[in-house]
C-alpha cells in the first residue's frame, strides 16, 4: 500500500503547488474545446472541397507563422511577463473562434477564409506556444519539471479522448458552428485561472548573461548543444511527417473505411486515451534517458506502421492507443531533456525552436501527406509517419553512440514536498 502511495505522490507531484494546479484545471477545459475545433475544421475541410491537399493546405497556413516567426517569438517570450502574454494571445484566440462559428453558422464560410483564419490563429499560437512551455517552469520550478510536462500531456490527451467524441455527437445533430462556439467559451476557463495565479510563488531563476542577441544567435546556441540539437533535429522529421493525424486520420476514416465524422473523431480519441496511459507512466518515473526516448520514438513508429495496415476500422481505433501512448513519452521526454539543458536565459527561445520544428515543420509535411493519402492512400500517409519516427530514432541512438553522450540527462528529478506546498494543497 504504501507503495502505491508512493506512486501516486511521484505521478502527481506537481498538482500539489497551488499556481500549477489552477492553470492544470484551466487548461483542461480549454484542450477539449481545442480538440472539438480540430475535428471539426477538418472535417468542414473535407465538405466543403473533398481534398486531402486542401486539408493539407490549411495546416500549413495555420503553422506557417510558427516555422517563420517561431524562433523570433522567443524573445518576446524571454522578455515580457507571461502571464500578460497568454491574457493576450487566449482572448485573441478565443475572439477567433468565435468568428469561425458564425461564419459557418450563416452559411458565408468559404475556403479562403479559412486559409486566412487559420493564417491568423497560427500568428497567436506561435506566441503562445512557448510562452505556455515556459510558464508551467516557472509555476512548478526545476525539480517537478518533467513531471509537470507529462501532466500537461496527460491533460492535452484526456481532451483528446474526450473532446473529438464531443465534437463527433454535435455535428451529427446540432452542426459544426457549434463546436468552434465550445471552444470559444473554453477559453474563459484559462484566463480566470491566469488570475487566480500568486506571481509571488513563481520560480524565478537567475538569468545567466549571455551575448545572444538575435535569432541565428540563438539557433547557433541550440546547435552548439548536442542534446539540444539532436532531439531538435529528430523532432522535425517527426513533426513534419509523423504528426500529421488531422490529414492522414481523417482521409483514413473518410476514404478507407468509408466513415463519418464520428469514425474519425473515435479514432482521435482512441490517440487520447493512449497517450493519457502514456502521460501517467511518464509523469510516474523519476529519471530521464536520452535512451528512453530513442526507444519511445522506436516504439512510436512501429505502432503508426501497425495501425496502417489494420484492416477494420475497430482495429486501427485499438493501434491508435498504442500510437497515442508512446507518442507522448516522445514529447514529454523530449521537451523536458531541452528544458533542463537550456540556459534559464534563453529557455523561452529554445522552447519557440521546439514548437517550430515540430509545428512549423507541418508546413511542408501536411500538404506532403495530404498528397500521398490523396493519390495512394491513407495507409501510405500513415506509414510514412511511422517509418520517419523509426529513422529519428536510429538517428538519435546513432548520433548518441558516435559523441558518448551520457545516457542520463538528469539523475534524479526530485519531488518537491514543502510544508508550504502541502499548505496550498489543502487550502483549496
Amino acid at each position: 500500500m504504501s507503495a502505491i502511495r508512493q506512486l501516486g505522490h511521484q505521478m502527481f507531484a506537481s498538482l500539489k503547488i497551488r499556481n500549477y494546479r489552477l492553470y492544470f484545471i484551466g487548461q483542461a477545459l480549454s484542450n477539449a474545446g481545442t480538440w472539438m475545433q480540430i475535428v471539426a475544421l477538418s472535417w468542414l475541410v473535407l465538405q466543403l472541397t473533398g481534398s486531402g491537399v486542401a486539408l493539407g493546405t490549411v495546416l500549413a497556413f495555420r503553422f506557417l507563422p510558427m516555422l517563420l516567426a517561431g524562433p523570433f517569438a522567443g524573445i518576446v517570450v524571454d522578455k515580457f511577463n507571461k502571464r500578460h502574454i497568454l491574457y493576450a494571445t487566449q482572448t485573441s484566440l478565443a475572439l477567433l473562434a468565435l468568428a469561425l462559428s458564425i461564419l459557418v453558422y450563416t452559411g458565408t464560410i468559404q475556403i479562403w477564409m479559412l486559409y486566412t483564419l487559420a493564417l491568423v490563429i497560427g500568428i497567436v499560437a506561435t506566441i503562445d506556444n512557448p510562452t505556455r512551455q515556459t510558464l508551467v517552469h516557472e509555476m512548478v520550478g526545476r525539480n517537478n519539471v518533467r513531471n509537470a510536462v507529462a501532466l500537461n500531456s496527460t491533460n492535452a490527451n484526456v481532451a483528446r479522448a474526450i473532446g473529438p467524441l464531443i465534437a463527433g455527437s454535435l455535428i451529427a445533430t446540432v452542426g459544426i458552428a457549434f463546436c468552434f462556439a465550445a471552444n470559444a467559451v473554453s477559453f474563459c476557463a484559462v484566463l480566470f485561472m491566469l488570475s487566480r495565479i500568486r506571481p509571488s510563488e513563481l520560480h524565478h531563476e537567475e538569468k545567466e548573461s549571455v551575448p545572444i542577441t538575435n535569432v541565428l544567435a540563438s539557433i547557433s546556441y541550440a546547435a552548439s548543444v548536442p542534446l539540444i540539437r539532436n532531439i531538435l533535429l529528430s523532432m522535425l522529421a517527426i513533426g513534419m511527417l509523423t504528426y500529421e493525424f488531422q490529414v492522414s486520420l481523417s482521409l483514413l476514416a473518410q476514404n478507407t473505411f468509408n466513415g463519418t465524422a464520428a469514425d474519425y473523431a473515435s479514432l482521435l480519441s482512441a490517440m487520447g486515451a493512449g497517450s493519457v496511459a502514456g502521460g501517467l507512466y511518464s509523469a510516474s518515473r523519476q529519471t530521464i534517458t536520452l535512451r528512453e526516448f530513442v526507444l519511445a520514438a522506436l516504439l512510436f513508429g512501429v505502432a503508426i506502421c501497425f495501425t496502417a495496415i489494420m484492416p477494420t476500422l475497430s482495429l486501427a481505433i485499438i493501434g491508435m492507443i498504442f500510437v497515442g501512448f508512446f507518442s507522448v513519452n516522445v514529447t514529454s521526454l523530449g521537451s523536458t531533456m531541452i528544458q533542463l539543458e537550456s540556459l534559464a536565459s534563453m529557455r523561452g527561445r529554445i522552447m519557440s525552436l521546439w514548437s517550430t520544428v515540430i509545428f512549423g515543420s507541418t508546413v511542408i509535411g501536411a500538404p506532403v501527406i495530404g498528397f500521398i493519402g490523396e493519390v495512394a492512400n491513407a495507409r501510405w500517409a500513415l506509414a510514412v509517419g511511422g517509418a520517419t519516427a523509426i529513422l529519428a530514432a536510429a538517428y538519435t541512438a546513432l548520433s548518441m553512440r558516435k559523441r558518448e553522450e551520457p545516457q542520463i540527462i538528469e539523475a534524479e528529478v526530485e519531488i518537491a514536498t514543502s510544508a508550504e506546498e502541502a499548505k496550498d494543497a489543502a487550502a483549496v
